[in-house]
Order: C-alpha cells, then sequence, then structure tokens
C-alpha cells in the first residue's frame, strides 16, 4: 500500500545541513547496532539444530550481518560528506533503547534478538519512501502523534520529522543541490580530502570520497539504493534480503510451528541498574557481566580505532587506525556471540544475555600524530589482557594483542620458511615449495638444473647452461618460489625501479615489487590468491583452475596521476576474512601489461565474489569467507 508523500526537510544553511548529517549518522549506527545483536542471538549446530537448519539459519546470518556492512558504509559515506562540507563526523549515538523523541516517533531504536516482531521491524525501516506497512509487534511509536516540528524561521537547527531514512536522504540531497547553487560548488566542498576514507582504506561496498556535488549525490544514492533498492538492483537491497529472510523463516514455521532459531536472549540489556528499569535488562549474572563488558570494550576500542582513523591525515596512521578497527570489529563477533549463551540475570531463569554497545561519554577523535597511534595501542593492550583472562579458549585476546603490537610499531615474531636450498659453486638456489605455481618457467628453461619427476635431490645449480642465465630463470619465477645467491661476486636480485600488480586472466594477482608480508619482507615477486579457493592463502596454490573461477584480467583503464614515486616498499596485508590489503606506490597492470591504474593503497577481493574485480567490494561477508 501507497503511503502519502512527506513534505521536505527545509535545509537552508550549512548549519541545517551538518545538523541533518549528525542525525543520519546517528541512525546509520544505532541501526548496525540492532543488525548485529539480532544476527548474533541466532543459534548454531551447537544449539541444537539439525545440519540443515543450521545452514538455514547460517544464511540468514550472513544476510543480516551484509546489511549491517552495508549501515558502515552507510556511516562511512556520511562521514566522508560531512567534512567535506567542512564539518566534523559524527560518531557518537545514545544508548539503547533510544528515548521517544529522540529520532522521529515512527523510528523505534532497541536491541531485540531475531524473530518475526524484530524481522517486521527491520523490514519497516528499510521500507522504501511512499510505502506504507504496520511495523513490527511491540515496536510501535509510545506517541505515534508526536511530531518533530520546527515552527516558522528559525536560525537555530532544530529536528524535523520524517517517515522513512529515505526522505531523510532525499532532504539532504536537495539540501545540498540547493546550497550548492547559493554558495557556489567550491565554497560548499572546502574540506580536507585526506580527512576522508576511501575505497582503498575501507572494504565497504559501495564507499567513496566526496570530493564535490557529483560524488556527493552518487553516495546519496548509494546509501537509499543499498536500503530501500533501486529499479535495477531491487533484490540486493536491505529492504528486499529482510523479506526473503522472513519468507524463508515462514516458510521454516509452517513446516514446524515450534521452530526456534534464535537464543532467549534479552531486549536492551545493560550493565548497570537503572533508574528506570521499563524496556531494559539488567545483566547482574556474576559470571556473565564481565563478559558483557569485555565484549563492550573491544567495540568502544573499535570505535576509537575508527573516529582516529577519519581524523588522521597521515596515510601510515590513517590505515594503521582503520585496520585496527575492522580487526576489532572481528575479534568481538565470536564474544558477542558467545554472550548469547550465557544467562543473563543470578535469578537462574532461561534468559540470555548479549552485548549493549555502551557508548563511551566522548568518542572525539584523539589529536592527531604518533601519540594517538601510542594511546590507542595501550587501550587495546589493556582490553587484549582482561579478554584473555576472561575467554581464554577464545582467539580475541590475542588478537587484540596484536593489534596492539602493530599500532605501537613493534615487528611480529618471524615465521621460519620451509625452504629447500641447493648450493653450487657460483649460485646457490633457494626453493619455497608453498609458492610454487608450477608454471615451468625452471624446468623448461633450465631443465640440466631443475629436473622433473626424479626421487630425491632435484636442483643443480652446477649444470645450469651459465650463471646469467640461471639468474634470468630464478627472476622469471613469478610466484617467488625461486630465489638466489650468488657467490661470484655478480650482483644479487634487486627491487624493481617500478612496483607492478598484474592481473592473471582467471587467476592471481602476480606482484612484483619490495613485499613484505604481514611486516617481514618475502622478496621480490609473489602471485598471491584471488579466487578464494587456495589452500595456501594468501598464495596462489592453483586452485582456481579446478574451482572454474572466471575474472577478467583486462578490466577497463581508471584515470589517475602520475605517481612521484614509483618504486619502494610495497606492504601487503591480508585482512582476517576478508581483502588483501596493499600499501604503498603500485601500478596495477592487465594480463597483456596496460596499466590500469595507478594508485598508493589499494583493496584486492580474495574472496572471489566481489563484483567489482580486482577490487574489493564487501561480497566476502556475505559469503562467508573466511581466512587468516
Amino acid at each position: 500500500m501507497n503511503a502519502p508523500p512527506e513534505p521536505a526537510i527545509r535545509v537552508t544553511s550549512r548549519e541545517e545541513l551538518l545538523y541533518l548529517l549528525a542525525e543520519a549518522a546517528e541512525i546509520e549506527h544505532n541501526l548496525m547496532c540492532c543488525y548485529l545483536y539480532a544476527a548474533f542471538s541466532l543459534k548454531t549446530e551447537a544449539d541444537g539444530l539439525s545440519p540443515a537448519d543450521a545452514a538455514l539459519v547460517a544464511g540468514w546470518r550472513r544476510a543480516i550481518l551484509a546489511v549491517a556492512v552495508d549501515e558502515m558504509t552507510h556511516l562511512a559515506l556520511v562521514a566522508n560528506l560531512t567534512s567535506a562540507i567542512g564539518g566534523a563526523p559524527r560518531f557518537g549515538r545514545p544508548n539503547f533503547p533510544v528515548a521517544p523523541g529522540y529520532h522521529p516517533s515512527g523510528v523505534v531504536v532497541n536491541l531485540t534478538p531475531f524473530d518475526r516482531a524484530t524481522l517486521d521491524h527491520f523490514i519497516y525501516l528499510e521500507r522504501p519512501e511512499g510505502v506504507a506497512l504496520e511495523d513490527g509487534a511491540g515496536f510501535a511509536a509510545p506517541s505515534p502523534g508526536y511530531r518533530r516540528e520546527t515552527p516558522g524561521e528559525r536560525l537555530m537547527p532544530s529536528a524535523q520529522d520524517y517517515l522513512t531514512v529515505g526522505h531523510l536522504y532525499r532532504s539532504i540531497r536537495a539540501g545540498l543541490e540547493r546550497l550548492a547553487a547559493q554558495l557556489g560548488e567550491a565554497t560548499l566542498f572546502p574540506g580536507d580530502p585526506a580527512l576522508q576514507v576511501g575505497p582503498e582504506l575501507a572494504a565497504l561496498p559501495g564507499l567513496r570520497a566526496v570530493t564535490g556535488l557529483a560524488s556527493a549525490l552518487a553516495g546519496l544514492d548509494t546509501i537509499v539504493e543499498q536500503g530501500e533498492g533501486s529499479p535495477t538492483d531491487v533484490e540486493a537491497s536491505h529492504y528486499r534480503r529482510f523479506l526473503a529472510v522472513r519468507d524463508a523463516y515462514a516458510a521454516r514455521l509452517g513446516a514446524e510451528p515450534g521452530f526456534a532459531p534464535a537464543r532467549a536472549v534479552v531486549a536492551n540489556p545493560v550493565m548497570r541498574r537503572p533508574p528506570d528499569p521499563a524496556g531494559k535488562t539488567y545483566i547482574d549474572h556474576p559470571a556473565t557481566a564481565p563478559v558483557m563488558d569485555a565484549a563492550n570494550a573491544i567495540y568502544a576500542a573499535m570505535l576509537r580505532a575508527l573516529v582516529q582513523g577519519f581524523a588522521e591525515t597521515d596515510a601510515a596512521r590513517k590505515r594503521a587506525c582503520l585496520d585496527a578497527s575492522v580487526d576489532a570489529m572481528r575479534a568481538l563477533v565470536p564474544v558477542a556471540e558467545h554472550l548469547t549463551t550465557l544467562p543473563a540475570c543470578a535469578g537462574g531463569d532461561a534468559r540470555r544475555a548479549g552485548m549493549s554497545f555502551a557508548m563511551l561519554r566522548d568518542v572525539a577523535p584523539l589529536p592527531p600524530g604518533a601519540s594517538a597511534q601510542a594511546l590507542l595501542a595501550e587501550r587495546f593492550r589493556e582490553v587484549a589482557a582482561r579478554t584473555a583472562l576472561l575467554l581464554p579458549n577464545f582467539a580475541a585476546g590475542e588478537v587484540l594483542a596484536g593489534i596492539a603490537r602493530r599500532l605501537a610499531g613493534e615487528a611480529p615474531a618471524a615465521e621460519v620458511p620451509e625452504i629447500e636450498t641447493a648450493q653450487g659453486r657460483d649460485i646457490t638456489i633457494l626453493f619455497e615449495a608453498k609458492r610454487c605455481i608450477h608454471a615451468r618457467f625452471c624446468v623448461l628453461q633450465q631443465p640440466g638444473v631443475f629436473k622433473a619427476n626424479v626421487v630425491g635431490a632435484w636442483i643443480a645449480p652446477d649444470e645450469a647452461t651459465s650463471t646469467e642465465g640461471l639468474v634470468a630463470v630464478a627472476q622469471a619465477c613469478p610466484s617467488g618460489a625461486i630465489r638466489y645467491r650468488r657467490h661470484d661476486g655478480g650482483p644479487g636480485e634487486a627491487p624493481p625501479p617500478v612496483n607492478l600488480v598484474q592481473l592473471r586472466e582467471d587467476g592471481p594477482l602476480a606482484i612484483r615489487a619490495d613485499i613484505w608480508l604481514r611486516g617481514e619482507a618475502i622478496g621480490f615477486r609473489a602471485t598471491l590468491c584471488r579466487c578464494g579457493a587456495s589452500r595456501n592463502k594468501p598464495y596462489c596454490d592453483g586452485s582456481h583452475h579446478d574451482a572454474g573461477f572466471h575474472a577478467t584480467g583486462e578490466p577497463e583503464t581508471i584515470d589517475s596521476p602520475a605517481l612521484a614515486v614509483r618504486g619502494g616498499v610495497l606492504a601487503v596485508a591480508p585482512q582476517r576474512d576478508g581483502p588483501l590489503s596493499l600499501a604503498g606506490p603500485m601500478e596495477i597492470l592487465s594480463g597483456t601489461g596496460r596499466t590500469l591504474l595507478k594508485a598508493e593503497a589499494a583493496l584486492f577481493c580474495r574472496c572471489g565474489q566481489s563484483r567489482n574485480k580486482p577490487f574489493c567490494d564487501g561480497s566476502h561477508t556475505a559469503a562467508g569467507f573466511q581466512a587468516d
């Protein structure tokens, strides 16, 4: 059923625009937490679900988590837009449950477990503008007749009402267009681009920098289309995804009316006994409360790192903070899920707990610079120590400790690679089997040295046609499995003058640079998996052939300025369950050698599912991709 059109929200000044963007940021942040809370409550096979039901529920969980990731995209886009027009991004929000009237009366924001009413509520919140729906049972506005209205012309910005989030963004869009016409585009967008976070820094689907009116409007379109849907891609919208989950849930209930896919998790848990307990549950079980405290502390540290990432302009510190926030979120998920298996209250009833996403009183960024990174490292060490003590069987403590070490600039412990060594008179060949992709340059060009299909020693450096010929073969090895040390006074291998990342058709990324993987130098050549199927990640092991992986090596060229520096260290950091993060100057080449893009940072898909290959678009979350 269609609802009557909503009146436009008035935006006549930059101050009013900043006010609306702050509310939009709070809504996106709130919704992300609500969706995560519902996803964390879902059962697994360990809760007694059959394998078939566990697989079904896991699909619902992935769908909800993917929507939560999109909300993070929306929050980042709003932050970029806020920075672009000269403001400071808003990352604060009220604690749950949000008081009536803080948002429009129809935007009820509570933490509730997965059930039919919660799904109905999510669908209601994500409904397209103009669609009339009933909210989920129990989510009715406490004061349905209340309207947030600002009478007459006022200089001070104030809350205005709207029925849908799409209407809010439509009004922001109209305000941007009006102010750009009044002030001029250059005056409206004076912000420092270095304060923003683009797709080269965060693997969020649809994320972009805002550099003017066109990119600002495109970012708003992304937010609305991901939420409500668009005529060209409605099935991927939040609205349609939640409808699909609800339909599947209804079908399962039709077959078994008593089917319960979620744990008996309480609504709106709180860490302290509230003065007004209505609608809240105080978590007072002595074994559970400390775990809830740890989960909230991880979330707060994650938020600190995220906020700092937006505040930093130094590229290395910016990336370090953003990487810390991503890794902290991954550490949080298993802790938050475990919390929903623990008793909520000391009374001994069946209710389970959940994290409250408790907010710090102040989430303003620390003064940018090395001291901020040191303070973040200090906090992550504190949270890591407590988490490891409370949950010794979980990896979260070590993950958080690793974040602290990286923020503090401490080098990771070096791994001892399994390298086969064959020493000759003039040259020693080193062979690292786990990196070999069987390109066969070696056995075809120096068959006397590299003896195929033999038992025992198979590398004989002294049988080379010449030392220089053997050096040439080693340097042609794309995977870096073959390296060498010379004893004849000749030069060793040098890093290339230009860092190159080449896309192999239906295959891996072939990199030539001074490559540092997870903080350790690994040589000047490597082939890294982008199909998601390798059993030796991050390296390619040829699995793309059996997996039937398809990815063009000839995508369209992206216009980009020349790099001031073209060589040097290229840092490769595989994100857990996510993309390959490359930082450093690089020229990205097609399979035929055409330059596609010159960049100083990029996030490359390694799950095989991105619709924007070779770059990550966030598809790994919905795909359930797992990799260290």
